[in-house]
């Protein structure tokens, strides 16, 4: 395929994934349980957080983590005792454990205190040409308070190398307006052409087979180069593609 050809194929791919459906099998139908701004944006930041193996136990667990905060994330945050933190101990996803879990509750109620809420860190030191640096500062904030070094691994950082595909995913959940009811679009000071595509192994494998990667680590220059294709495609939705290398991947085995 030339350059028009695969722009005109991941195009019809967006448009056939990028449906209310794909929300059933997805992690992001956590956050669409809510309603109010700062419950959709800590019910997904905690659900991306898990996102890493069997799609039915992330949406199991995350929807365990919710419901360990009785439903009401922001709430549980800002008005928790530490007593209460005694509830989430047992927790468990893969390496993600309820000390970890605790100490995302006390990073977020410290961001939401002294920083102004999620999107104000994450909006401050974005970039026109990505969220990198907007990330690395983002963890730096997120562990300003008292921690384990151990769940420092959950956030990552792009500046060192990693591409970051949890933290892209939810930041696309979050400031991507899709109107099709899938992406949330809630943060309004982010552009949606500063996002980058969440690099795993489905959509790096795509990827590589469409030509658009050569890379063949899915890392965070891995990530520059295919942001850098597919901002040639959409300069002002780049990240819509996700859907579209995503289900290839996924849904066709291509």
């Amino acid at each position: 395929m030339n350059a028009d050809e695969l722009r005109s194929f991941l195009n019809e791919k967006v448009l056939q994934y990028n449906k209310p459906d794909f929300i059933e099998s997805d992690p992001i139908q956590i956050p669409h349980l809510f309603t109010q701004k700062e419950d959709i944006e800590i019910a997904g930041f905690l659900a991306a957080t898990i996102a890493w193996g069997n799609r039915k136990m992330i949406i199991t667990n995350a929807k365990k983590m919710v419901d360990l905060m009785g439903n009401s994330p922001y709430d549980f945050i800002i008005n928790h005792k530490d007593h209460h933190l005694e509830n989430l101990e047992n927790f468990v996803h893969r390496t993600f454990n309820g000390l970890d879990f605790s100490t995302f509750i006390k990073a977020l109620k410290h961001i939401y205190n002294n920083h102004g809420g999620l999107e104000a860190v994450f909006a401050k030191h974005q970039q026109p040409e990505g969220m990198q640096k907007a990330i690395h500062e983002f963890k730096k904030v997120f562990f300003e308070i008292e921690h384990q070094n151990r769940t420092q691994k959950h956030v990552s950082d792009p500046l060192a190398g990693s591409a970051a595909k949890r933290i892209n995913m939810y930041l696309r959940w979050m400031a991507r307006k899709d109107n099709a009811g899938v992406d949330l679009g809630i943060w309004k000071t982010i552009s949606p052409a500063a996002l980058s595509c969440p690099l795993d192994v489905h959509s790096g494998n795509v990827a590589r087979k469409l030509g658009i990667l050569t890379r063949k680590q899915n890392d965070g220059k891995a990530l520059a180069e295919l942001d850098a294709q597919l901002r040639l495609m959409d300069k002002n939705d780049p990240v819509k593609y996700d859907f579209a290398l995503f289900g290839l991947g996924v849904f066709e085995s291509f």
